[in-house]
């Protein structure tokens, strides 16, 4: 969530959903909450473990983690 008057802020979280959605809302069907909330988790783990980004340099945003903490 953005801080007051720093709605640059949201603008991270807000790309994330749209990707979320995007790859694996629109188009389905969810029997339940329980059934949503987790296909969300599983996204989120995907998401941070397994889903290459340019962005990142091809890696995913674990790797790019762990690169920075050894290179601290």
């Amino acid at each position: 969530m953005s801080r007051i008057a720093r709605c640059i802020d949201n603008g991270p979280m807000e790309g994330f959903w749209g990707i979320l959605k995007r790859e694996l809302y629109y188009g389905k069907r969810f029997a339940d909450r329980e059934s949503l909330v987790s296909m969300i988790e599983d996204y989120i783990d995907y998401y941070n473990t397994k889903r290459l980004q340019r962005k990142l340099g091809i890696l995913t945003p674990m790797e790019k983690h762990e690169q920075y903490l050894l290179a601290a």
